[in-house]
Protein backbone atom coordinates (compact mmCIF):
# COMPACT_ATOMS: atom_id res chain seq x y z
CA UNK A 1 0.00 0.00 0.00
CA UNK A 2 1.22 3.53 -0.73
CA UNK A 3 0.68 6.70 1.30
CA UNK A 4 -1.77 7.79 -1.38
CA UNK A 5 -3.76 4.55 -0.92
CA UNK A 6 -3.76 5.10 2.83
CA UNK A 7 -5.08 8.64 2.41
CA UNK A 8 -8.14 7.29 0.61
CA UNK A 9 -9.17 5.10 3.56
CA UNK A 10 -11.59 6.33 6.24
CA UNK A 11 -9.65 8.26 8.88
CA UNK A 12 -10.60 5.86 11.69
CA UNK A 13 -9.09 2.98 9.69
CA UNK A 14 -6.01 4.84 8.44
CA UNK A 15 -5.18 5.94 12.00
CA UNK A 16 -4.62 2.27 12.94
CA UNK A 17 -2.11 1.57 10.16
CA UNK A 18 1.64 2.01 9.81
CA UNK A 19 3.40 1.40 6.50
CA UNK A 20 6.68 -0.49 6.66
CA UNK A 21 8.19 -0.21 3.18
CA UNK A 22 4.62 -0.20 1.85
CA UNK A 23 3.54 -3.19 3.95
CA UNK A 24 0.46 -2.65 6.14
CA UNK A 25 1.08 -3.07 9.88
CA UNK A 26 -1.93 -2.75 12.17
CA UNK A 27 -1.39 -0.75 15.35
CA UNK A 28 -3.43 -1.84 18.34
CA UNK A 29 -4.73 0.83 20.67
CA UNK A 30 -3.94 0.20 24.32
CA UNK A 31 -6.13 0.57 27.42
CA UNK A 32 -6.81 3.89 29.14
CA UNK A 33 -3.63 3.49 31.19
CA UNK A 34 -1.61 3.33 27.99
CA UNK A 35 -2.98 6.67 26.81
CA UNK A 36 -2.58 8.31 30.23
CA UNK A 37 1.04 7.29 30.69
CA UNK A 38 1.87 8.18 27.10
CA UNK A 39 0.51 11.67 27.73
CA UNK A 40 2.33 12.01 31.09
CA UNK A 41 5.70 10.94 29.69
CA UNK A 42 5.29 13.32 26.75
CA UNK A 43 4.40 16.22 29.06
CA UNK A 44 7.49 15.55 31.19
CA UNK A 45 9.71 15.39 28.11
CA UNK A 46 8.19 18.66 26.84
CA UNK A 47 9.18 20.32 30.11
CA UNK A 48 12.74 19.01 29.88
CA UNK A 49 12.99 19.95 26.19
CA UNK A 50 11.88 23.52 26.92
CA UNK A 51 14.48 23.82 29.67
CA UNK A 52 17.20 22.40 27.43
CA UNK A 53 16.27 24.90 24.71
CA UNK A 54 16.41 27.75 27.23
CA UNK A 55 19.84 26.63 28.45
CA UNK A 56 21.21 26.09 24.92
CA UNK A 57 19.23 28.22 22.44
CA UNK A 58 21.22 26.87 19.50
CA UNK A 59 19.21 23.67 19.99
CA UNK A 60 15.43 23.73 19.73
CA UNK A 61 13.72 20.49 20.74
CA UNK A 62 10.09 19.47 20.45
CA UNK A 63 8.39 16.58 22.24
CA UNK A 64 5.13 15.18 20.88
CA UNK A 65 3.00 12.06 20.98
CA UNK A 66 1.71 9.73 18.26
CA UNK A 67 3.41 11.57 15.38
CA UNK A 68 4.38 9.76 12.17
CA UNK A 69 8.12 9.34 11.64
CA UNK A 70 8.95 8.88 7.95
CA UNK A 71 12.02 6.84 7.01
CA UNK A 72 14.20 7.93 4.11
CA UNK A 73 14.64 11.42 2.71
CA UNK A 74 11.65 11.31 0.37
CA UNK A 75 8.33 9.50 0.08
CA UNK A 76 5.79 8.69 2.76
CA UNK A 77 5.07 4.98 2.31
CA UNK A 78 7.56 3.91 4.98
CA UNK A 79 6.73 5.20 8.45
CA UNK A 80 6.10 4.26 12.06
CA UNK A 81 4.15 6.09 14.75
CA UNK A 82 5.88 6.02 18.15
CA UNK A 83 3.86 6.68 21.28
CA UNK A 84 6.12 9.65 22.04
CA UNK A 85 9.13 11.29 20.43
CA UNK A 86 11.59 14.17 20.61
CA UNK A 87 12.88 15.85 17.47
CA UNK A 88 14.70 18.94 16.29
CA UNK A 89 12.37 21.81 15.57
CA UNK A 90 11.57 21.90 11.85
CA UNK A 91 12.28 24.98 9.75
CA UNK A 92 8.70 25.59 8.61
CA UNK A 93 5.26 24.58 9.93
CA UNK A 94 3.47 21.38 8.87
CA UNK A 95 6.57 19.57 7.67
CA UNK A 96 6.79 15.79 7.81
CA UNK A 97 8.99 14.50 10.61
CA UNK A 98 11.83 12.43 9.12
CA UNK A 99 13.89 9.91 11.06
CA UNK A 100 16.94 12.13 10.57
CA UNK A 101 15.22 14.85 12.62
CA UNK A 102 14.32 12.54 15.52
CA UNK A 103 16.58 12.08 18.54
CA UNK A 104 14.34 9.95 20.77
CA UNK A 105 11.35 7.66 20.25
CA UNK A 106 9.46 5.70 22.85
CA UNK A 107 6.74 3.12 23.31
CA UNK A 108 4.41 2.47 26.24
CA UNK A 109 4.14 -1.30 26.55
CA UNK A 110 0.87 -2.72 27.84
CA UNK A 111 0.67 -6.32 29.13
CA UNK A 112 -0.89 -7.30 25.78
CA UNK A 113 2.19 -6.29 23.74
CA UNK A 114 4.09 -9.31 22.46
CA UNK A 115 7.87 -9.64 22.49
CA UNK A 116 7.83 -10.08 18.70
CA UNK A 117 5.90 -6.83 18.17
CA UNK A 118 8.22 -4.90 20.49
CA UNK A 119 11.40 -6.17 18.85
CA UNK A 120 10.08 -5.49 15.35
CA UNK A 121 9.25 -1.89 16.22
CA UNK A 122 12.61 -1.41 17.93
CA UNK A 123 14.37 -2.72 14.81
CA UNK A 124 12.49 -0.17 12.66
CA UNK A 125 13.74 2.67 14.82
CA UNK A 126 17.33 1.42 14.97
CA UNK A 127 17.47 0.90 11.19
CA UNK A 128 16.29 4.50 10.83
CA UNK A 129 19.30 5.69 12.86
CA UNK A 130 17.28 7.21 15.74
CA UNK A 131 19.83 7.65 18.56
CA UNK A 132 17.63 6.99 21.61
CA UNK A 133 14.77 4.58 22.29
CA UNK A 134 12.69 4.37 25.49
CA UNK A 135 10.37 1.63 26.69
CA UNK A 136 7.77 2.29 29.37
CA UNK A 137 6.54 -1.04 30.74
CA UNK A 138 3.22 -0.95 32.61
CA UNK A 139 2.54 -3.00 35.73
CA UNK A 140 0.30 -6.04 35.32
CA UNK A 141 -1.63 -5.71 38.57
CA UNK A 142 -1.91 -1.94 38.99
CA UNK A 143 -2.45 1.24 36.99
CA UNK A 144 1.19 2.22 37.27
CA UNK A 145 4.50 2.20 35.46
CA UNK A 146 6.64 -0.80 36.31
CA UNK A 147 9.88 0.10 34.53
CA UNK A 148 11.36 2.81 32.32
CA UNK A 149 14.26 1.70 30.13
CA UNK A 150 16.50 3.92 27.97
CA UNK A 151 18.44 2.46 25.05
CA UNK A 152 21.26 4.07 23.06
CA UNK A 153 21.94 3.25 19.42
CA UNK A 154 25.08 1.24 18.71
CA UNK A 155 26.12 1.52 15.07
CA UNK A 156 29.26 -0.61 15.20
CA UNK A 157 28.93 -4.23 16.36
CA UNK A 158 31.17 -5.58 19.08
CA UNK A 159 33.80 -8.22 18.46
CA UNK A 160 32.26 -11.34 16.98
CA UNK A 161 33.75 -14.74 16.10
CA UNK A 162 35.07 -15.10 12.56
CA UNK A 163 32.25 -15.67 10.09
CA UNK A 164 29.56 -14.35 12.46
CA UNK A 165 27.73 -11.21 11.34
CA UNK A 166 24.95 -9.20 13.03
CA UNK A 167 21.50 -9.42 11.48
CA UNK A 168 21.15 -5.64 11.61
CA UNK A 169 23.74 -2.91 11.08
CA UNK A 170 22.59 -1.01 14.19
CA UNK A 171 21.09 -2.06 17.49
CA UNK A 172 20.00 -0.55 20.79
CA UNK A 173 21.91 -1.15 24.02
CA UNK A 174 20.27 -0.74 27.42
CA UNK A 175 21.93 2.20 29.18
CA UNK A 176 19.40 3.19 31.84
CA UNK A 177 16.66 1.48 33.86
CA UNK A 178 14.40 2.93 36.54
CA UNK A 179 11.56 1.68 38.73
CA UNK A 180 9.44 3.39 41.38
CA UNK A 181 12.00 2.14 43.94
CA UNK A 182 14.39 4.73 42.48
CA UNK A 183 13.17 7.60 44.60
CA UNK A 184 15.21 10.13 42.66
CA UNK A 185 13.08 9.51 39.59
CA UNK A 186 14.40 9.22 36.04
CA UNK A 187 17.68 11.01 35.37
CA UNK A 188 19.74 10.85 32.19
CA UNK A 189 21.88 13.38 30.37
CA UNK A 190 20.97 12.48 26.79
CA UNK A 191 19.84 13.66 24.28
CA UNK A 192 19.63 16.59 26.72
CA UNK A 193 19.31 16.66 30.51
CA UNK A 194 16.16 14.74 31.49
CA UNK A 195 14.93 14.69 35.09
CA UNK A 196 11.44 13.27 35.66
CA UNK A 197 9.89 12.60 39.06
CA UNK A 198 7.58 9.63 39.55
CA UNK A 199 4.82 11.98 40.68
CA UNK A 200 4.75 13.46 37.13
CA UNK A 201 3.96 10.02 35.73
CA UNK A 202 1.20 8.89 38.10
CA UNK A 203 -2.08 7.63 36.60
Amino acid sequence: MSWEDLARLPEEVAAQIELWDGRVVWVRRGPAEHQAFMFNVTAALKRCARQATTDRPEHYWRADLETNVFFGHTGKSDFATPDFLVYRCLKTPYQDVRADDVVLVGEVLSPSNTHTDVEAKKARYSSGGIPWYWEITLAREASAIDTVRAYALETEPGRLPAGVHPLRPANYLLVGEWTADDRGGIEIGFPFPIDISWSELEF
